[in-house]
Protein backbone atom coordinates (compact mmCIF):
# COMPACT_ATOMS: atom_id res chain seq x y z
CA UNK A 1 0.00 0.00 0.00
CA UNK A 2 1.05 3.75 0.10
CA UNK A 3 -0.09 5.60 -3.07
CA UNK A 4 -0.84 9.44 -3.41
CA UNK A 5 0.25 11.99 -1.33
CA UNK A 6 -1.29 13.49 2.13
CA UNK A 7 -1.76 17.33 1.25
CA UNK A 8 -3.48 20.18 3.48
CA UNK A 9 -5.85 20.74 1.42
CA UNK A 10 -6.95 17.28 1.48
CA UNK A 11 -7.06 17.68 5.08
CA UNK A 12 -8.79 20.60 5.46
CA UNK A 13 -11.20 18.87 2.95
CA UNK A 14 -11.45 16.17 5.56
CA UNK A 15 -11.85 17.60 8.77
CA UNK A 16 -14.71 19.66 6.92
CA UNK A 17 -16.51 16.63 6.20
CA UNK A 18 -16.14 15.06 9.04
CA UNK A 19 -17.39 18.39 10.59
CA UNK A 20 -14.31 18.46 13.04
CA UNK A 21 -12.81 21.76 15.01
CA UNK A 22 -10.39 22.58 17.00
CA UNK A 23 -13.59 22.15 19.47
CA UNK A 24 -14.07 18.75 18.69
CA UNK A 25 -13.42 15.62 21.46
CA UNK A 26 -12.01 12.33 21.39
CA UNK A 27 -15.86 11.77 21.88
CA UNK A 28 -16.81 13.74 18.74
CA UNK A 29 -14.37 12.05 16.58
CA UNK A 30 -13.92 8.80 17.71
CA UNK A 31 -17.85 7.02 17.81
CA UNK A 32 -17.61 3.46 16.57
CA UNK A 33 -18.73 1.00 19.31
CA UNK A 34 -16.61 -1.94 18.43
CA UNK A 35 -14.05 -1.96 16.01
CA UNK A 36 -14.05 -2.23 12.20
CA UNK A 37 -13.18 -5.37 10.63
CA UNK A 38 -10.84 -4.16 7.94
CA UNK A 39 -8.78 -3.21 11.35
CA UNK A 40 -8.96 -6.62 13.18
CA UNK A 41 -5.20 -7.99 13.08
CA UNK A 42 -6.63 -11.49 13.24
CA UNK A 43 -5.45 -13.80 9.81
CA UNK A 44 -3.39 -11.00 8.26
CA UNK A 45 -0.44 -12.48 6.52
CA UNK A 46 0.98 -9.28 5.86
CA UNK A 47 0.64 -5.40 5.91
CA UNK A 48 2.69 -4.04 3.60
CA UNK A 49 5.31 -0.71 2.66
CA UNK A 50 5.91 -0.90 -1.15
CA UNK A 51 7.70 1.28 -3.33
CA UNK A 52 6.66 2.73 -6.21
CA UNK A 53 6.85 5.50 -9.50
CA UNK A 54 5.07 7.82 -7.03
CA UNK A 55 7.31 6.75 -4.02
CA UNK A 56 10.34 5.16 -4.61
CA UNK A 57 12.24 5.56 -1.98
CA UNK A 58 9.19 4.19 0.94
CA UNK A 59 9.88 4.94 4.62
CA UNK A 60 7.64 2.68 6.85
CA UNK A 61 6.47 4.43 10.07
CA UNK A 62 3.79 2.81 12.52
CA UNK A 63 2.13 5.16 15.47
CA UNK A 64 1.04 2.86 18.01
CA UNK A 65 -1.95 4.79 20.08
CA UNK A 66 -2.53 3.29 23.88
CA UNK A 67 -6.45 3.07 23.42
CA UNK A 68 -7.23 2.81 27.21
CA UNK A 69 -9.68 4.90 29.40
CA UNK A 70 -6.81 7.16 30.07
CA UNK A 71 -5.23 8.00 26.69
CA UNK A 72 -8.27 10.14 25.21
CA UNK A 73 -6.01 12.96 24.95
CA UNK A 74 -3.67 11.90 23.35
CA UNK A 75 -5.42 10.62 20.44
CA UNK A 76 -7.84 13.41 20.24
CA UNK A 77 -4.24 15.30 19.85
CA UNK A 78 -3.03 13.04 17.33
CA UNK A 79 -6.00 13.37 15.34
CA UNK A 80 -6.37 16.84 15.29
CA UNK A 81 -2.88 17.51 14.43
CA UNK A 82 -2.10 14.66 12.11
CA UNK A 83 -1.61 17.60 9.38
CA UNK A 84 1.23 19.30 11.43
CA UNK A 85 3.48 15.55 12.06
CA UNK A 86 3.14 14.82 8.50
CA UNK A 87 3.63 18.25 6.63
CA UNK A 88 6.33 18.71 8.90
CA UNK A 89 7.80 15.66 7.85
CA UNK A 90 7.23 16.58 4.32
CA UNK A 91 8.79 20.36 4.81
CA UNK A 92 11.86 18.59 7.22
CA UNK A 93 12.48 15.71 5.08
CA UNK A 94 14.09 13.55 7.87
CA UNK A 95 12.63 10.30 5.97
CA UNK A 96 12.26 10.22 2.14
CA UNK A 97 8.44 8.89 1.03
CA UNK A 98 6.74 8.22 4.16
CA UNK A 99 4.09 5.42 4.28
CA UNK A 100 2.37 5.37 7.79
CA UNK A 101 0.34 2.72 9.91
CA UNK A 102 -2.04 3.24 12.34
CA UNK A 103 -1.76 0.65 15.35
CA UNK A 104 -4.04 0.55 18.38
CA UNK A 105 -3.75 -1.69 21.32
CA UNK A 106 -5.03 -2.01 24.82
CA UNK A 107 -4.67 -4.83 26.99
CA UNK A 108 -4.52 -8.72 26.28
CA UNK A 109 -5.57 -9.30 29.68
CA UNK A 110 -8.83 -7.22 30.06
CA UNK A 111 -9.75 -6.09 26.42
CA UNK A 112 -12.08 -7.98 23.37
CA UNK A 113 -10.22 -5.69 21.00
CA UNK A 114 -6.33 -5.17 22.20
CA UNK A 115 -5.01 -4.54 18.93
CA UNK A 116 -6.13 -2.87 15.63
CA UNK A 117 -3.96 -2.09 12.77
CA UNK A 118 -4.41 -0.12 9.63
CA UNK A 119 -2.71 -0.45 6.45
CA UNK A 120 0.24 1.43 5.55
CA UNK A 121 -1.06 4.83 3.71
CA UNK A 122 1.00 8.07 2.04
CA UNK A 123 -2.23 10.08 1.13
CA UNK A 124 -5.61 11.10 3.14
CA UNK A 125 -6.48 7.60 3.83
CA UNK A 126 -3.85 8.01 6.78
CA UNK A 127 -6.33 10.40 8.44
CA UNK A 128 -9.35 7.77 7.40
CA UNK A 129 -8.13 5.12 8.76
CA UNK A 130 -6.95 6.61 12.34
CA UNK A 131 -10.65 8.27 12.61
CA UNK A 132 -11.85 4.35 12.24
CA UNK A 133 -9.74 3.24 15.32
CA UNK A 134 -12.08 1.93 18.27
CA UNK A 135 -11.26 3.54 21.23
CA UNK A 136 -12.36 0.61 23.29
CA UNK A 137 -11.29 2.84 26.64
CA UNK A 138 -10.21 -0.41 28.41
CA UNK A 139 -7.23 -1.85 30.48
CA UNK A 140 -7.35 -2.76 33.84
CA UNK A 141 -5.52 -2.49 37.24
CA UNK A 142 -2.66 -5.48 36.16
CA UNK A 143 0.31 -3.17 36.09
CA UNK A 144 0.61 -2.65 32.76
CA UNK A 145 -0.67 -2.45 29.01
CA UNK A 146 0.09 -4.53 25.93
CA UNK A 147 2.91 -2.17 24.12
CA UNK A 148 4.51 -5.21 23.12
CA UNK A 149 1.58 -6.62 20.66
CA UNK A 150 2.36 -4.11 18.29
CA UNK A 151 6.14 -5.15 18.40
CA UNK A 152 4.82 -8.63 17.66
CA UNK A 153 2.79 -7.97 14.80
CA UNK A 154 5.27 -5.47 13.21
CA UNK A 155 8.29 -8.27 13.30
CA UNK A 156 5.97 -11.15 12.21
CA UNK A 157 3.27 -9.61 10.12
CA UNK A 158 4.54 -6.57 7.93
CA UNK A 159 6.83 -6.73 4.53
CA UNK A 160 8.60 -3.54 3.82
CA UNK A 161 10.32 -2.58 1.04
CA UNK A 162 12.79 -0.25 2.72
CA UNK A 163 14.34 -3.02 4.55
CA UNK A 164 13.73 -5.88 2.00
CA UNK A 165 15.37 -3.79 -0.81
CA UNK A 166 17.78 -1.54 0.82
CA UNK A 167 18.68 -2.92 4.59
CA UNK A 168 17.29 0.13 6.06
CA UNK A 169 14.77 -0.05 9.22
CA UNK A 170 11.44 1.97 9.69
CA UNK A 171 10.29 3.58 12.76
CA UNK A 172 7.67 2.25 14.78
CA UNK A 173 6.14 4.31 17.55
CA UNK A 174 4.15 3.62 20.89
CA UNK A 175 2.83 6.25 22.83
CA UNK A 176 1.19 5.66 26.46
CA UNK A 177 1.33 5.94 30.45
CA UNK A 178 2.01 2.72 31.66
CA UNK A 179 4.40 0.69 32.12
CA UNK A 180 4.32 -2.51 29.54
CA UNK A 181 3.22 -5.85 30.59
CA UNK A 182 6.32 -8.07 30.57
CA UNK A 183 5.05 -11.12 28.37
CA UNK A 184 2.93 -12.10 25.55
CA UNK A 185 1.19 -15.29 26.03
CA UNK A 186 0.95 -17.70 23.09
CA UNK A 187 -2.78 -18.15 23.78
CA UNK A 188 -3.03 -13.84 23.56
CA UNK A 189 -1.35 -14.51 20.10
CA UNK A 190 -3.23 -17.75 19.25
CA UNK A 191 -6.67 -15.42 19.99
CA UNK A 192 -6.52 -12.25 18.69
CA UNK A 193 -3.54 -12.41 15.67
CA UNK A 194 -4.25 -16.42 14.97
CA UNK A 195 -1.01 -17.60 14.94
CA UNK A 196 0.04 -20.85 16.69
CA UNK A 197 3.29 -20.49 18.60
CA UNK A 198 5.33 -22.67 21.00
CA UNK A 199 6.08 -20.15 23.79
CA UNK A 200 5.00 -17.26 25.56
CA UNK A 201 7.51 -13.96 24.32
CA UNK A 202 8.93 -11.95 26.76
CA UNK A 203 9.39 -8.03 25.63
CA UNK A 204 13.11 -8.55 25.65
CA UNK A 205 12.65 -11.19 23.03
CA UNK A 206 9.97 -9.25 21.22
CA UNK A 207 12.23 -6.11 21.31
CA UNK A 208 15.19 -8.10 19.74
CA UNK A 209 13.14 -10.01 16.64
CA UNK A 210 10.91 -6.11 16.12
CA UNK A 211 14.55 -4.30 15.85
CA UNK A 212 15.87 -6.42 13.28
CA UNK A 213 13.59 -4.08 10.84
CA UNK A 214 12.46 -1.24 12.73
CA UNK A 215 13.29 1.63 14.66
CA UNK A 216 11.64 1.42 18.38
CA UNK A 217 10.75 4.27 19.86
CA UNK A 218 8.17 4.19 23.18
CA UNK A 219 7.04 8.06 24.29
CA UNK A 220 5.98 8.30 27.96
CA UNK A 221 3.34 10.58 28.41
CA UNK A 222 3.54 12.08 31.66
CA UNK A 223 0.22 13.62 31.97
CA UNK A 224 -1.29 10.46 31.83
CA UNK A 225 -2.54 8.74 34.76
CA UNK A 226 -0.73 6.06 35.01
CA UNK A 227 2.10 8.49 34.80
CA UNK A 228 1.08 10.42 37.73
CA UNK A 229 0.57 7.84 40.04
CA UNK A 230 4.13 6.00 39.53
CA UNK A 231 6.04 7.82 37.18
CA UNK A 232 9.02 6.78 37.96
CA UNK A 233 7.94 3.07 38.06
CA UNK A 234 7.46 3.98 34.66
CA UNK A 235 10.12 6.03 33.49
CA UNK A 236 12.36 3.24 35.23
CA UNK A 237 10.99 0.29 33.62
CA UNK A 238 10.57 1.56 30.18
CA UNK A 239 14.16 3.11 30.33
CA UNK A 240 15.87 -0.52 31.60
CA UNK A 241 14.25 -1.86 27.97
CA UNK A 242 14.95 0.90 25.54
CA UNK A 243 17.40 2.91 26.98
CA UNK A 244 17.18 6.60 25.62
CA UNK A 245 14.15 5.65 23.55
CA UNK A 246 12.53 5.44 26.52
CA UNK A 247 11.53 8.79 25.64
CA UNK A 248 9.76 11.99 28.24
CA UNK A 249 6.74 13.96 26.98
CA UNK A 250 5.95 16.61 29.26
CA UNK A 251 3.10 17.61 27.04
CA UNK A 252 0.88 15.48 25.09
CA UNK A 253 -0.33 18.61 22.76
CA UNK A 254 3.56 18.16 20.96
CA UNK A 255 3.17 14.62 20.20
CA UNK A 256 3.79 15.27 16.49
CA UNK A 257 6.55 17.82 16.37
CA UNK A 258 8.34 15.35 19.22
CA UNK A 259 7.76 12.87 16.69
CA UNK A 260 9.47 14.83 13.85
CA UNK A 261 12.36 15.52 16.05
CA UNK A 262 13.12 12.08 16.68
CA UNK A 263 12.99 11.33 13.57
CA UNK A 264 15.68 14.17 12.69
CA UNK A 265 18.05 12.69 15.23
CA UNK A 266 17.59 9.49 13.83
CA UNK A 267 19.08 10.92 10.58
CA UNK A 268 22.00 13.06 12.05
CA UNK A 269 20.74 16.10 12.70
CA UNK A 270 22.27 18.04 15.66
CA UNK A 271 19.74 18.16 18.84
CA UNK A 272 20.68 21.73 19.56
CA UNK A 273 19.82 22.63 15.72
CA UNK A 274 16.25 21.03 16.07
CA UNK A 275 15.29 22.56 19.27
CA UNK A 276 15.94 25.59 18.10
CA UNK A 277 13.72 24.95 15.72
CA UNK A 278 11.05 25.06 17.19
CA UNK A 279 9.48 27.95 19.23
CA UNK A 280 8.18 28.24 22.91
CA UNK A 281 6.75 25.79 24.41
CA UNK A 282 7.09 22.97 21.44
CA UNK A 283 10.77 23.88 22.18
CA UNK A 284 10.73 22.99 25.41
CA UNK A 285 8.56 19.65 25.08
CA UNK A 286 11.11 18.51 22.07
CA UNK A 287 14.31 18.96 24.16
CA UNK A 288 13.00 17.59 26.77
CA UNK A 289 12.29 14.52 24.79
CA UNK A 290 14.82 14.27 22.34
CA UNK A 291 17.59 14.80 25.17
CA UNK A 292 20.28 11.97 24.92
CA UNK A 293 18.93 10.50 21.96
CA UNK A 294 21.70 9.94 19.15
CA UNK A 295 21.56 9.53 15.43
CA UNK A 296 20.89 5.78 14.00
CA UNK A 297 24.36 4.07 13.12
CA UNK A 298 23.79 3.52 9.70
CA UNK A 299 26.51 0.56 9.32
CA UNK A 300 24.79 -1.31 12.02
CA UNK A 301 21.52 -0.63 9.49
CA UNK A 302 22.71 -2.02 6.39
CA UNK A 303 22.23 -5.22 5.60
CA UNK A 304 23.51 -6.78 2.44
CA UNK A 305 21.20 -8.76 -0.14
CA UNK A 306 22.11 -11.87 -2.72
Amino acid sequence: MGWGTFTSRDWSSYRASRGYTSASTVSDMYKASTVKKEMEPYGITYRESCDSAEHPDSTPIILGLDVTGSMGSVLETVSKKLNTLIMEIYDREPVKDPQIMIMAFGDVECDKHPLQVSQFESDIRIAEQLNDVYFERGGGANAGESYTLPWYFAARHTKIDSFDKRGRKGFLFTIGDEPYLTDVSKSAIRRFIGDSIENDLSADELLTEVSRQYEVYHLMIEEGYGMRGKHDEVVNKWTNLLGQRAVLVSDCTKIPEIIVSILEVAAGKDAEEIVGSWDGSTAVAVGKAIHGLTAVDASEELVTFS
